[in-house]
């Protein structure tokens, strides 16, 4: 299995997800760090994710190759993170065939979710890992 983790800004919730996944996973499950800017990248890398990629189209050609894709919701949002998350970058996530489990998580306040049970970071992030683990 590979789960795709993506992030951007400065890939804090990714480095988080990497950390758990690589402590709650088995060893064969392989982890590729996408990350819109260099920093984000090298943030979930430090986490050791088997492979890294950085940028519009490294997003949009690995994307392609996984079976989970794993973020924030605004991974899914053209234009969120402060425009990190292109709309390309969105359609080809919303587009693969791979399981996508975000983390209701929003950066737009010109969006609300609403039905979504507001809880710490951690615990959204542990549900996360549970969610993947049941997908082995």
């Amino acid at each position: 299995m590979i789960v795709a983790v993506v992030d951007g800004m400065g890939g804090g919730i990714g480095s988080q997800l990497i950390a758990l996944l690589r402590q709650d996973l088995p060893p064969d499950v392989r982890i590729y760090a996408l990350g819109t800017n260099s920093a984000a990248t090298t943030n979930m890398m430090k986490e050791k994710a088997n492979r890294g990629a950085t940028g519009e189209s490294a997003i949009v050609y690995s994307i392609k190759k996984v079976d989970v894709v794993v973020g924030s919701l605004g991974i899914v949002i053209p234009n969120s993170m402060m425009g990190e998350i292109t709309p390309k970058i969105a359609e080809a996530i919303t587009s693969c065939s791979a399981k996508k489990i975000l983390i209701p998580i929003m950066d737009n306040e010109d969006i609300t979710l609403l039905g979504v049970e507001k809880k710490p970071l951690f615990l959204s992030i542990k549900e996360t890992i549970e969610k993947i683990k049941g997908l082995l």
